[in-house]
């Protein structure tokens, strides 16, 4: 893959790639310090500082899985893409030793954690196939990477392989039916009450992501009723202003956000 361009932030570099049949795949290199990993036991992920650390402390890289995304969430900038198509595992991988070669000053396997997230274009239960078989190719070269896979709840999906070292997101986004289903046009997925019941054996509780467009979008009864606080950790994000986002009047959304990849 060849890099189209970069930013930078003050915890690490978002990249454009394309690759040898020209198409386009976002790759994150960011960094937080280690007590950061702690957010359940903090109850709450804020720094305790502007000292983000380095990568010898939580190392996070944020892979594609797909170039473009058949989703189209309304406020996310991969709907900007009018075509889509799933990656290959060597070219997930190929992603993470992108990232890995433009730090030759770390090793990725000695941050106390290594984290891939499967968090930038696509949905990784369209391509699972894909996925599974880039963890265990980054396993076995990097041994003990913890792996973070989003998804929207794709309907009749098994999460029976979401296990130790592999955490499980849910994209929420909003506790309403009706507005969810607005928010993440996407028709097979499965109901909130559905996504209420999925169990996984990772290490780590299930975490709920809730890019919040309007208060009304969270509701803390329904919430409480669905999601058991022992098996899922609630995270609040924001949004990151596009056109997609502008194009939507999705604004600024509720969380404030910062930056921070």
């Amino acid at each position: 893959m060849k890099i189209i361009r970069s930013k930078s932030f003050a915890n690490g570099t978002v990249y454009a790639l394309r690759t040898e049949d020209d198409f386009p795949v976002e790759v994150t290199d960011t960094f937080l310090p280690f007590y950061t990993k702690d957010a359940v036991g903090r109850h709450q992920n804020a720094m305790n500082d502007a000292n983000f650390g380095d990568r010898s402390e939580r190392w996070m890289i944020g892979v594609s899985c797909m170039s473009g995304c058949p989703v189209r969430c309304k406020f996310c900038a991969t709907g900007q893409l009018k075509k889509w198509r799933s990656l290959t595992a060597e070219e997930i991988v190929e992603q993470v030793e992108f990232v890995i070669a433009q730090n030759p000053e770390y090793n990725f396997a000695d941050a106390r954690e290594h984290k891939i997230n499967y968090t930038r274009m696509g949905e990784p239960f369209l391509n699972v196939a894909a996925v599974r078989k880039a963890i265990r190719i980054i396993d076995a070269k990097y041994p003990g990477t913890h792996h973070y896979v989003s998804t929207i709840g794709v309907k009749d999906a098994n999460y029976s392989w979401i296990k130790n070292n592999i955490t499980l997101q849910i994209s929420l986004h909003s506790l309403d039916e009706v507005r969810r289903n607005n928010l993440i046009p996407y028709n097979r997925k499965t109901d909130i009450s559905g996504l209420g019941n999925i169990r996984t054996k990772s290490n780590l509780k299930t975490t709920l992501n809730l890019t919040l467009v309007d208060e009304a979008d969270f509701d803390i009864e329904n919430l409480r009723r669905i999601f058991d606080p022992d098996k899922f950790f609630i995270k609040l994000s924001p949004i990151n202003p596009n056109p997609m986002s502008d194009k939507n009047d999705m604004g600024e959304g509720v969380v404030e956000g910062i930056n921070i990849a």
